[in-house]
């Protein structure tokens, strides 16, 4: 294959992405439509099953890809932090805002596949997977710079996600506060689960 159909063949897959990102976060994936993604994009229902064998295998490359502009965006934030802990907030506070700018996007990444069953939520734990990775490699570094305990780091960054998952299911259906509004109080609850026991200490003396 040339460069030129490679490339073209690349941005065809974008913009069927695109017009799929919509029509599922808008219709959920049992009640989305590919000839209407088809129509979005202009193509035909062969043309759109040339480059996705089917609907489940274009919801779940929709998924890939937000997850993927969501992880980068993770990582981006913590490259600026100074410190291993700060990064670790850092990418906590990016998944945060991010979901909480694009509500429908958060109902589509949480909540829109659960009628497909298993298959949605294996895809939903290796995206989960992905997210917690970043979380637990910062909070590596912290342990080994001695900022938090020595503590199973992957434990916690799956409690860090599962607080996370928590807010935002609550603002999606419950009308809770938004994930980027609760960003504060909940960084400060995350981080003090893992700070140093004596240090932990010291902050409840002051609280108090």
């Amino acid at each position: 294959m040339s460069e030129s159909s490679t490339l073209q063949r690349t941005q065809t897959r974008e913009r069927i992405l695109e017009a799929a990102e919509t029509v599922f976060a808008d219709n959920g994936y049992h009640d989305a439509l590919i000839d209407e993604i088809g129509k979005r994009t202009s193509m035909s229902k062969g043309g759109l099953y040339f480059h996705f064998p089917s609907k489940e295998d274009l919801f779940f490359a929709v998924m890939d890809r937000l997850a993927n502009k969501l992880v980068r965006r993770a990582e981006k934030a913590a490259g600026k932090a100074e410190s291993p802990l700060e990064a670790a907030e850092a990418a906590l506070d990016a998944v945060l805002s991010a979901l909480s700018v694009q509500k429908r996007l958060a109902r589509l990444l949480i909540t829109q596949g659960y009628s497909m069953g298993n298959a949605f939520e294996a895809k939903r734990a290796e995206m989960f997977d992905r997210f917690a990775g970043v979380i637990k490699k910062h909070l590596d570094e912290a342990a080994r710079a001695r900022q938090i305990d020595q503590i199973d780091t992957d434990l916690a960054s799956r409690v860090w996600l599962g607080a996370v998952n928590e807010v935002v299911v609550h603002w999606l259906f419950s009308g809770g506060t938004t994930p980027k509004n609760a960003a504060p109080d909940l960084k400060k609850f995350l981080v003090q689960s893992v700070m140093p026991s004596e240090r932990a200490e010291l902050d409840e003396v002051k609280i108090s």
